[in-house]
């Protein structure tokens, strides 16, 4: 790409970056303004969703009209989404089982569990705001602003960078350790990986949705130290902090830290079949469109002739005139001259031709006449 190319995808790239801070300021207060109890945390995500879907649906149109929005966004439903979002969840499951794991056996947890009803009404809800906020994050982070920023800064310092600032953004809120950055960060690069790889959030998607769900809902555990989506289910970690993570949770043990940087390789590992069926970018005409069928048949028309073949002209026969007296026997062409020309054959006989008799016999010098051999 040529520097005014890459400069433009920038200049998109900040553009998407401020639009998702005011979406997010815009429904977070709309949703605190409708005072909806129990329902304002899943209405909140469902607006900065819908903000953010709709805010870049519009810069796609507007900045890349070369190709769709849905590829422009990373929002692309083709056949087997379904089967990408769940690879992702069970790369997720699977990393926080392995996050957990060594907690339960070294340390232990405590298990305080809520069995009334009001407590599975608002599990629902969390469950909704969770597929909800992890689509909207997913979108602002790995969609539309990510894909401008890989075309400004290239696959690899556009993965790094935008791991970076999720990694900062996810830990900002809480008090946090060193191994949180660094799990927050690790996995913002094997979601920038499944991205890149399938061209789509579906995979990102559901590996961020199993994540948050596995580590909260299932295992009642904070995640990034907050206790957002534990209604039902809440656990306390036992052990030193490198193993349980402290209060932040598994995120900030050793193990999540090894864990997740395992998970970049897994990531990409089996992504594989689907970097070879969408991982590549989009072709795109950076001209006028050329239609390659039409070009081919003008290009075969000018070589072979485009008029439809003549019929064959017909030949006509005449009799021949019959020939003068006193001249030879003309055939209807004329034979070939030159140096090439076949030897002559002996001319038939015509009965333009008159033979006389001769009134002498030759005469031979042995024969005498017949009176003067009497006389010898």
């Amino acid at each position: 790409m040529s520097f005014l190319e890459r400069l433009n995808a920038l200049i998109w790239f900040l553009l998407a970056a401020a639009w998702f801070l005011f979406s997010d300021l815009i429904a977070r207060r709309a949703s605190q303004g409708l005072d909806t109890g129990d329902f304002q945390e899943p209405l909140y995500r469902i607006f900065l969703l819908f903000l953010l879907i709709v805010g870049y649906w519009v810069m796609s149109r507007i900045g890349q009209r070369r190709m769709t929005a849905a590829n422009a966004t990373a929002l692309v439903f083709r056949p087997g989404w379904g089967r990408e979002f769940a690879l992702g969840t069970a790369l997720g499951w699977a990393g926080v089982l392995a996050c957990v794991l060594p907690v339960a056996l070294i340390g232990g947890l405590v298990i305080t569990l809520f069995t009334n009803a009001h407590q599975y009404f608002v599990l629902v809800l969390d469950l909704i705001a969770l597929a909800a906020g992890t689509l909207a994050i997913e979108t602002a982070f790995r969609g539309f602003p990510f894909l401008r920023l890989v075309e400004a800064m290239g696959s690899v310092p556009g993965a790094f960078f935008m791991a970076a600032f999720y990694s900062v953004w996810r830990t900002h809120t809480e008090p946090t350790t060193t191994a949180a950055v660094l799990v927050s960060f690790f996995l913002g690069l094997a979601l920038a990986i499944a991205v890149l790889r399938t061209r789509a959030l579906w995979v990102s998607w559901g590996f961020h949705f199993a994540w948050i769900a596995t580590m909260s809902i299932l295992f009642g555990l904070p995640v990034s130290g907050a206790m957002s989506y534990s209604p039902v289910l809440v656990s306390n970690a036992r052990g030193l902090a490198w193993i349980s993570g402290g209060g932040q949770g598994p995120e900030g043990s050793a193990f999540a830290v090894l864990v997740s940087f395992l998970l970049m390789l897994f990531m990409y590992r089996f992504t594989s079949d689907l970097k070879h069926k969408y991982g590549y970018p989009e072709i795109v005409s950076g001209g006028i469109p050329v239609d390659l069928d039409a070009a081919a048949r003008a290009q075969h028309e000018a070589a072979m002739g485009s008029a439809e073949p003549q019929p064959p002209a017909l030949v006509q026969i005449q009799p021949a005139a019959p020939p003068a007296a006193g001249s030879p026997n003309l055939s209807a062409s004329e034979p070939p001259t030159g140096p090439e020309q076949a030897p002559a054959e002996a001319a038939p006989p015509d009965s333009s031709f008159v033979f006389e008799e001769a009134k002498t016999p030759p005469s031979r010098p042995d024969s005498q006449p017949p009176d003067q051999q009497q006389e010898e």
